[in-house]
């Protein structure tokens, strides 16, 4: 994941990295993911009799970087903050 900024005139790209260590070690981002996408990636079995409807959030590090997946948001929300993580919602 690389974001450009400008600095003095000149892009410079932030690594995941410079991105962790402006943001914090501390915050996480929490969104949405898709039966399918947890799938795919192998978190769940891709035979799982689970319906497509099934909501599932992902806590993600600053470095992109999957740490946790709950079902519910609330959940991931209480799991952040029991781990003393500051956890930001991403759409």
């Amino acid at each position: 994941m690389e974001t450009t900024k400008e600095f003095g005139g000149l892009p410079h790209a932030l690594s995941a990295d410079e991105i962790a260590r402006i943001i914090g070690p501390n915050t996480v981002y929490v969104r949405e993911v898709a039966v399918a996408e947890l799938k795919g990636s192998g978190v769940i079995p891709v035979d799982a009799p689970i319906p497509p409807s099934q909501r599932f959030f992902a806590l993600h590090a600053a470095d992109g970087r999957r740490v946790a997946v709950v079902d519910s948001r609330d959940m991931a929300f209480v799991a952040a903050r029991q781990h003393e993580l500051e956890p930001v919602s991403v759409h």
